[in-house]
């Protein structure tokens, strides 16, 4: 038998009840011709590039073992044509691959400032965007 992963994005906007309709019927389709090896829900995550002008997709991964090309055709078929569904990808993982790495938090919200010793000045690009020797002198002159 032959290790799959499937990773499965689905529409932010649509009713939880739909997505968790979705995520039930893909792994009752698995658990139906294959073995189950493991379900990650890793949550509504941003994307990295917006599809179909959304920004944020609910993750799942799912990680099965099965022999035939009949689970994968019945899974990519009913995949494309549901609603709700932004992308899904099946990839086989070699033998001895290592188990799905837990995702990475999510980075803080935008709202909230950086603590002051995260804080940094840049340096000028050029000596040209450098202020004056006399500028400053003046403006400490003038405190």
């Amino acid at each position: 038998m032959r290790l799959y992963d499937l990773m499965l994005l689905l529409d932010s906007n649509a009713p939880d009840e739909r997505r968790r309709e979705i995520v039930s019927n893909v792994q009752s389709m698995i658990e139906g011709s294959a073995t189950l090896v493991g379900a990650h829900d890793w949550g509504m995550r941003r994307m990295a590039y917006e599809i179909d002008h959304r920004g944020d997709a609910d993750y799942h991964l799912f990680q099965f073992e099965t022999n035939g090309g009949d689970l994968l055709d019945r899974l990519d078929h009913t995949l494309k044509i549901t609603d709700g569904v932004l992308r899904f990808r099946i990839i086989r993982l070699k033998p001895g691959s290592p188990p799905p790495p837990a995702p990475r938090a999510a980075g803080r919200p935008r709202d909230i400032a950086p603590a002051e010793e995260e804080t940094a000045t840049v340096a000028p690009r050029s000596v040209a965007d450098a202020p004056k020797v006399e500028e400053t002198a003046a403006e400490e002159d003038d405190s």
